[in-house]
């Protein structure tokens, strides 16, 4: 997996002095993901490089080439990435000051006494008079961490961090880490279930397949409040707003198509699904376990292999994580290919566009955080007590929507596209029966 890596050169203030630093980095072969300059007086400019790797013994390389130029000083690795971190990403504020004793009064004892009570009479009420209908628990046991996998869920405490500060960042939701330390899906269903009187709905998040399925069931069965395993719902409504761009932008009917899922993983899967929900013709997922392709054809798609999802398939969504699994001779004339797998894409897109696809691109594109602070927050105002296929759709439709020029879906740090989801999902779900 490519981790960044940032490091601080000093490069003489003059033409071509930085240009000669970054042909070092490009000969080693490293990927520049962001320049900036943190001082620069009338001799010198500190940069602060960051780097795509997956190797820390080439960036040492790098840093010892640096050295050697005569125009430039190393500095040593930047702890920026720690210094964001320092302390967390969250924290819990009041809303409002209490600088009075009369203030203290009303919103502790004896004041929130009567709060209580009312809420006892009417339970409905908490959701006027507590932060319910904001809040959101971000759940997850560690099991299949971004790319790191089995990591324990203290080590996954960053990203449920993460994903609870984008939702307050993109959509004014409380979002709260949950950390479950636990394995057994049917602990994970009991301890989710004993704390879901705090949340207005549960966010899943990073639980391993097939566990994963197991745990939202159950959960949605259980509880009276939406529950959404991201990894699953989130990845697929972005795969299909990405799809209705790409099938546009070919000229090519999404519904009559027939479209093939490589990877039956949990966003496999949940591709898959939401495929079939949305009406396309036919759906084929291609899987090495025996088990996985039993589950796409419970969900109404058809077991397949690579060879067969290649040679019959209009559309081709791949989520293995295998590098460079499909092969250029592969690629059927005309097709439209997203290779989703992150870093490294199953194909290039130029190389698929090379060897006859109509359309291609890689995962850079598709990201949960598109679709999930927006889908919270629309069951959240309207009251849902589940998140539906409709929902799920309509939120697809709203981003595909939103995206401009040559973009397939438009920035996940846009606030009009969070918002144009969170009423998508909204009229959604006030139109369920």
């Amino acid at each position: 997996m490519k981790i960044p890596e940032i490091i601080r050169v000093r490069s003489a203030h003059r033409p071509g002095s930085l240009a000669r630093v970054l042909d070092v980095i490009a000969a080693a072969g490293l990927v520049v993901e962001g320049l900036h300059a943190v001082t620069r007086d009338h001799l010198w400019t500190t940069w602060e490089i960051t780097l795509e790797t997956d190797e820390s013994e080439r960036v040492d390389r790098v840093l010892a080439q640096l050295a050697e130029l005569p125009n430039a000083a190393v500095l040593g690795r930047s702890d920026r990435v720690f210094v964001e971190h320092r302390g967390g990403k969250i924290e819990i504020r009041s809303r409002q000051p209490i600088k009075t004793v009369e203030r203290l009064r009303d919103v502790y004892t004896p004041g929130v006494a009567r709060v209580c009570l009312a809420i006892q009479a009417d339970p409905e009420r908490a959701r006027e008079l507590t932060w319910i209908s904001r809040a959101v628990a971000v759940v997850t046991n560690g099991t299949a961490i971004l790319g790191l996998g089995h990591i324990g869920p203290l080590a996954g405490l960053p990203v449920m961090e993460g994903k609870a500060a984008l939702m307050a960042e993109l959509a004014g939701l409380s979002g709260v880490p949950i950390l479950i330390d636990e394995t057994d899906p049917q602990k994970v269903i009991d301890v989710v279930t004993a704390i879901a009187p705090s949340f207005g709905a549960i966010h899943l998040e990073d639980i391993r397949a097939p566990e994963c399925f197991e745990i939202e069931r159950a959960l949605v069965e259980r509880l009276p409040i939406p529950v959404m395993h991201d990894d699953q719902h989130g990845t697929a409504v972005v795969v299909l707003a990405a799809l209705l761009g790409a099938a546009q932008r070919s000229g090519v009917d999404l519904q009559g198509s027939v479209v093939g899922q490589i990877g039956l993983g949990a966003a496999g899967l949940g591709i898959c699904d939401l495929l079939v929900k949305y009406g396309v013709r036919r759906v084929l997922g291609a899987d090495r376990n025996p088990s996985a392709l039993e589950r796409v054809e419970a969900l109404g798609g058809e077991a397949a292999d690579l060879a067969r999802v290649m040679a019959e398939c209009d559309v081709v969504v791949a989520t293995t994580g295998v590098k460079g699994l499909i092969k250029p001779e592969m690629v059927r004339e005309g097709q439209i290919i997203l290779a989703l797998s992150n870093p490294e894409p199953e194909i290039e897109p130029d190389v698929a566009i090379q060897a006859g696809a109509r359309y291609a691109t890689d995962g850079k594109v598709v990201n949960n955080l598109l679709g999930y602070p927006g889908i919270f927050r629309g069951a959240l105002e309207a009251g849902a007590t589940r998140i539906t296929d409709a929902m799920l759709i309509a939120a697809a439709k709203a981003i595909h929507e939103l995206a401009t020029g040559d973009a397939l879906v438009p920035s996940p740090l846009e606030l009009v596209v969070h918002e144009r989801v969170a009423a998508a999902v909204s009229a959604a779900a006030a139109q369920a029966p």
